[in-house]
């Protein structure tokens, strides 16, 4: 096939995919963009006008993706056990939303600790049983480019933000009016979630409930999706926080007034490929283009792993962009392809707890061999990582067919 045919292909799977993810694509593209412009400024706003240490700054952050990991196991099963999803879509978003005048309006540095605590609590709600959403409104052929597409469109939301922030700040000098601003688009969010998602069979959903709340039914998963997970547990090993990739920028000689690019750049890569990728597994092989994905990986962590050349680490930085794209939408895809149907917002929650731990361990890990070791060990390192996962993927099916859920 020419690579018009295939391009012209992709384009055709994206227009398959269903009203219903695009709508909750755009709603996280307009919460992300709300959410980013505060949290980029967050860490000033605490230490700067309300007086907060930076140790309470990293305490907050660390409390706050726990919560989120811990509460996605919980939301997806309940969604799994009411046979509805939306619900606790709407209330993640809603909770997200209402939290966002307390920043403006906070007078200490606990109020924004609360704030930012709800905040992830309603991240953690909604997480695992949108993901489930997801694969409920799609059937195998769609579903990469479905998965793909709204974390391409979520992406888009973390590329703006930043720069929207960047340019208030600029002109106004007002981290209030910055967070009044940001709360515009949360409330579009919800509004999209309201209107805009629509469950699919309702009605058979609603007559009879799912499993209950027993951990015994954890034991249903089948071997294939625990081998999908301790893949992914691997490899979100070798991808700590994308907080390094601007250590290592600034090691190289980046200026701390652009380290924001290092994430727009790193984002716009991420962006462009994710939806192509998610796309080019419906009709190919999603194994393979994990493996293109984590062979990506390495090869970022040796450019990183230069930092005596800013050239170097600036391609390293795009090539985990790449790295991101071709794995990150596809693990989603691959979960809900070898997931009973019933139990799709369990092996989500599941799913986003066993990463979220990893990042956590990741970055604990990285930083420890930066203290020890310089960038170097730590890029390399990741690199390590990424090979153990390499050669799990082998363990892994190919092609693209759902053995359980459709």
């Amino acid at each position: 096939m020419t690579l018009n045919g295939t391009l012209a292909t992709l384009r055709g799977r994206l227009r398959a995919v269903p009203r219903g993810v695009v709508m909750l694509g755009f709603v996280s593209l307009f919460m992300d963009f709300s959410s980013e412009m505060v949290h980029a400024l967050l860490p000033l706003y605490l230490v700067g006008p309300l007086g907060a240490s930076t140790a309470l700054v990293g305490f907050v952050e660390g409390v706050a993706e726990s919560i989120a990991a811990i509460t996605k196991v919980f939301s997806g099963a309940i969604s799994d056990r009411i046979r509805k999803r939306k619900p606790l879509v709407l209330l993640g978003y809603g909770l997200a939303a209402i939290t966002k005048p307390v920043f403006p309006l906070a007078s200490s540095a606990w109020m924004v600790v609360g704030a930012r605590f709800v905040d992830r609590f309603g991240k953690g709600l909604r997480g695992a049983p949108r993901d489930a959403l997801i694969a409920d409104l799609t059937t195998p052929g769609t579903r990469g480019a479905a998965y793909g597409l709204r974390q391409s469109m979520d992406t888009i939301g973390a590329i703006l933000a930043p720069a929207a922030a960047i340019a208030l700040m600029w002109l106004y000098d007002d981290f209030r009016l910055v967070f009044w601003i940001a709360v515009i688009p949360a409330v579009v969010s919800v509004l999209f979630v309201v209107f805009g998602v629509v469950e699919s069979d309702p009605e058979p959903r609603a007559a009879e409930r799912g499993p209950k709340l027993d951990w015994r039914m954890v034991g249903r998963l089948p071997g294939l999706y625990w081998a999908v997970l301790s893949v992914a547990f691997v490899l979100t090993l070798a991808r700590f926080s994308e907080a390094f990739l601007v250590l290592a920028a600034n090691h190289a000689g980046l200026a701390v007034a652009l380290a924001p690019l290092v994430f727009v750049a790193m984002n716009v890569v991420y962006s462009i490929t994710s939806a192509l990728a998610g796309s080019l597994s419906d009709g190919f092989d999603r194994r393979t283009i994990l493996m293109v994905g984590a062979a990506a990986l390495v090869a970022s962590d040796l450019f990183l792993a230069m930092t005596e050349s800013l050239l170097a680490v600036g391609a390293g930085v795009l090539v985990w962009g790449l790295h991101m794209g071709l794995t990150q939408g596809l693990f989603a895809a691959f979960v809900a392809d070898v997931a009973p149907a019933d139990l799709r917002g369990t092996a989500f929650g599941l799913y986003n707890l066993a990463t979220g731990l990893a990042m956590l361990a990741a970055s604990v890990i990285a930083g420890l061999l930066w203290d020890a070791g310089g960038p170097t060990a730590t890029f390399l390192a990741g690199a390590g990582f990424t090979l153990l996962a390499l050669f799990g993927m082998l363990l892994l099916p190919k092609g693209h067919a759902a053995p359980h859920g459709d």
